[in-house]
């Protein structure tokens, strides 16, 4: 048999299956002569950090258990670029490749691989430029409409949804250091409160 193949298929819902990308791969397998010898399957939306089946699957690469990760397509692996990019770097260096059924081989240590992450990492770089550029740009119109950005003085936005609370506790003879602990807020914030509460009484 060829190399030692791990395949990964992940789908963004529970409403769907990874069944058939499985199928895809296994059969895209054998016609490229790929011993499989692990199949991981994950549900997780594209940009979620915690995938459990990818991170089992970089623990295979870095112990040098498998040779290839196969997956239908790359955006099933990578989060975003640069985490392609990053992840595709950690396993050059265990001298594993990923390998997509659209024809796309990762191999970042012969010339092609190296020429894809160059084209990936200046991608990368535009996507973080233009993320930037329409934050910035989303800020600025907000402030020209005169909306004020963050919390703004006299907000308080926790200890105003206690406050209730908090009040009737007092009226029912409690004391404010159990109010405080039972609350999960500090006791000057029930002082705070109740002061409020008296003034505007």
């Amino acid at each position: 048999m060829g190399q030692r193949a791990a395949i990964y298929a992940r789908v963004s819902t529970l409403d769907q299956s990874c069944e058939r990308q499985i199928a895809d791969l296994t059969a895209f397998a054998e016609c490229g002569d790929y011993e499989v010898v692990y199949i991981f399957k994950e549900t997780a939306s594209g940009t979620k950090t915690n995938r459990a089946a990818r991170n089992q699957i970089m623990k295979l690469a870095q112990a040098r258990q498998i040779n290839a990760i196969l997956v239908t397509k790359l955006s099933r692996w990578g989060r975003s670029t640069k985490d392609l990019l990053e992840t595709l770097d950690q396993l050059a260096g265990w001298k594993v490749s990923v390998v997509a059924m659209s024809g796309m081989t990762f191999e970042l240590n012969t010339p092609h691989g190296r020429m894809m992450a160059t084209m990936l990492a200046g991608i990368a770089q535009f996507e973080r430029d233009l993320l930037s550029e329409r934050v910035k740009s989303g800020l600025a119109a907000v402030r020209a409409r005169g909306k004020k950005l963050g919390r703004q003085p006299g907000q308080r936005p926790k200890s105003d949804k206690l406050a209730p609370q908090v009040i009737q506790a007092v009226a029912d003879g409690r004391s404010y250091r159990w109010i405080a602990r039972d609350l999960g807020i500090s006791k000057n914030t029930v002082l705070e409160i109740m002061k409020r509460h008296r003034q505007s009484s």
